[in-house]
């Protein structure tokens, strides 16, 4: 058995060990029957040589499409080391006859936490008034206590969300703990015995009744772009955009220029439409935008339960009972 990891920095930059998925490829057998190529990053033109001689291949964000695919003979399996998959070509793999994985689940409590986390960044600032201490700002202040920012309650507010798979269920929880009322906008009505906290509204309603907004939903042809110039003028003018999802569900120019114009107050962003973002990157260059390297998904439980799963992906796979197949 051959593996190839084309990408495995991210999800593994050294605190975590890529055994399990050396032994979930061993199955029954032993572990020298099985070699396994790690590289922390591929390049286009080194995915084919590298991977040539691969039966199964695990991938985070290298592109696997029809023309790297056609030259990999020995391949029967691609795991993708994430929920989204669009990194491969599911339609050319299938008629390839090659199985293709994700993780599902992984970093729902992660993520949910990190849109708490920007969310409590935006309220108290609390680096900012940090550093102003460390630099002897109180020392110099003749009161107790001072702040150099609006100070928000949360308790209160209306916390919407866009989206509600497992991620926007537990941003509901959390949110609904800091004493908001949460409004829901999504394609299924939400189970009033499971979810007694949630209002389920239209998404017209959710915009204009909230003043924060979450975006949970999948990046498809009907949501890429969703947030633009129509979606931001039904938003109160005070209320705080937050992506956590996916870059290109923002349409970043009409999401700068409503900064700009204080159509909106700010923006809380994870996640860009090209990553990394070029230095000219529009949304760069917003004083009212919080903007953080894609990392809501990258605490270290997280990425250990993606590793797990991503071994049980193969297992199953192996004894012919494949699990969390896409396409």
């Amino acid at each position: 058995m051959n593996i190839v990891i084309l990408d495995g920095y991210t999800v593994n930059p050294g605190d975590l060990s890529w055994e399990m998925i050396r032994s979930a490829a061993a199955g029954k057998g032993t572990l020298d029957e099985v070699r396994m190529d790690v590289y922390d990053r591929t390049a286009p033109d080194q995915i084919v040589a590298r991977a040539h001689e691969a039966n199964i291949v695990l991938t985070n964000k290298t592109t696997l499409g029809p023309t790297e695919l056609a030259q990999l003979p020995k391949l029967q399996y691609i795991g993708v080391l994430a929920t989204g998959y669009d990194v491969v070509d599911v339609h050319a793999a299938r008629q390839q006859g090659i199985v293709v994985t994700n993780v599902p689940s992984y970093g729902t409590d992660a993520v949910a936490q990190y849109v708490m986390a920007l969310l409590l960044s935006w309220c108290h600032r609390i680096e900012r008034h940090d550093d102003a201490v460390k630099r002897g700002r109180w020392t110099r202040q003749p009161d107790f206590s001072f702040w150099l920012s609006p100070q928000v309650e949360l308790a209160g507010k209306t916390f919407g969300i866009i989206g509600f798979g497992r991620i926007g269920q537990q941003v509901s929880r959390l949110a609904h703990a800091f004493g908001m009322h949460v409004l829901v906008s999504t394609r299924r009505p939400p189970d009033v015995m499971l979810f007694p906290h949630v209002e389920a509204v239209p998404q017209e309603e959710l915009l204009y009744r909230s003043d924060f907004v979450s975006l949970h939903c999948p990046l498809t042809a009907d949501t890429r772009e969703m947030v633009d110039r129509h979606f931001i003028a039904q938003m109160k003018s005070s209320a705080v955009l937050i992506n956590t999802a996916r870059g290109p569900l923002v349409n970043e120019p009409d999401l700068a220029d409503a900064l700009q114009q204080g159509r909106l107050a700010a923006a809380l962003l994870d996640v860009l439409s090209v990553e990394p973002p070029a230095e000219e990157q529009i949304m760069l260059q917003q004083e009212k935008a919080i903007i953080t390297p894609h990392m809501a998904w990258a605490a270290q439980n997280a990425r250990r339960r993606l590793l797990q799963i991503a071994a049980d992906n193969i297992q199953a796979y192996l004894v012919g009972s494949p699990i969390h197949t896409v396409g």
